[in-house]
């Protein structure tokens, strides 16, 4: 592991983990994890800045997304998977780092603008760990050293920040960090079911990895298509349309694909048929990952796995936090 570069990525458990995280990052996670040193971070937390008011599901979500990572293929052997609130120097360098940014350059973070938004609870009471969410997020990368963060589309203005803070830090205190880089995955965001911009838990449109093969007919039967497209024999729209989005990204069989697609754009198929061809496609993909789940369902295992991940994350963090005190000149003296 010592001459491999070094991969940081995570996830906010506030619920399992939906397609959209698939192909958003953990596809690439688990690629990468023969290639790189993975650390993979449940950011319980930053899912207390929205979710502070409700902690049992912050504690049940982290059970949940360590269960779908593994169901994924992320191999506990290959890749330290470990708790964000177990490990205190990402704290302290939260706190170290809250100097080197401005309030006006967090409100300008387009992904933290969106978010807000989303937020209708907040409204003019936002918590400031809501607001200081992407200077926390910087500590999570750089406490280990990652160089590279597969994320989804929406978490780049995160990352750029983070380089932001990185090179500050660097031209004050001495050269301690590389400037980590985005991995977008192969789709760069999964629309919802409901044909909003984003799939995602907090708007209920997500199919989630630990859908039954029922759950995921039942879903993808409610989903938009083309709202103009009246009758099976009306010509269709494929661009932008979802269930074609998600043919794309889930049927291997693109063959099927590009005939549906002609079809539907000359009004020879209905909507049930590509919509049948979806469902039946996404079980295919989704198998592997229901059967790998099975195998993890005892909850000690999972704290096992969790427990020795993050003694390793805690060893990597300390030695990172020396070499900060040591360029920030701050001596313990106790």
């Amino acid at each position: 592991m010592a001459n491999k570069k070094r991969i940081l990525t995570g996830d906010r458990p506030t619920g399992n983990l939906h397609l959209g995280h698939l192909v958003g990052s953990h596809l690439n996670r688990v690629k990468l994890q023969d290639e790189y040193d993975t650390y993979i971070l449940l950011a319980d937390v930053q899912a207390l800045t929205d979710n502070f008011d409700d902690p049992e599901k912050v504690r049940d979500g982290v059970f949940q997304v360590l269960q779908d990572s593994l169901a994924v293929g992320i191999d506990p052997e290959k890749s330290t998977i470990f708790l964000q609130s177990a490990v205190p120097q990402i704290a302290e360098l939260t706190v170290f780092y809250s100097n080197l940014v401005t309030i006006s350059r967090l409100e300008r973070n387009p992904t933290v603008k969106d978010e807000t938004k989303q937020k209708a609870k907040f409204k003019d009471s936002m918590p400031l760990g809501f607001l200081m969410y992407p200077v926390s997020q910087a500590a999570d990368i750089t406490v280990v050293k990652g160089e590279l963060v597969p994320v989804g589309e929406d978490q780049l203005p995160h990352i750029e920040q983070t380089r932001e803070i990185v090179r500050k830090f660097n031209s004050i205190y001495g050269h301690v960090f590389p400037e980590p880089k985005a991995l977008v995955g192969g789709v760069a965001r999964l629309v919802g079911l409901d044909g909003n911009a984003k799939m995602s838990k907090s708007l209920w449109n997500c199919i989630y990895l630990k859908d039954s093969r029922e759950e995921v007919r039942q879903k993808v039967m409610r989903m938009y298509t083309d709202p103009n497209r009246i009758h099976p024999t009306d010509h269709g729209k494929v661009e932008g349309n979802p269930v074609f989005i998600y043919h794309d990204a889930f049927n291997k069989n693109k063959g099927e694909v590009e005939d549906l697609k002609k079809r539907y754009e000359t009004g020879k198929v209905g909507d049930v048929e590509v919509k049948e061809k979806l469902i039946n496609a996404l079980n295919i993909f989704l198998d592997p990952i229901r059967e790998r789940r099975s195998k993890y369902d005892a909850k000690k295992l999972l704290m096992e796995i969790l427990s020795e991940g993050t003694k390793k994350a805690l060893k990597t963090a300390e030695e990172t936090m020396k070499e900060v005190r040591e360029a920030m000149k701050i001596v313990k003296l106790v």
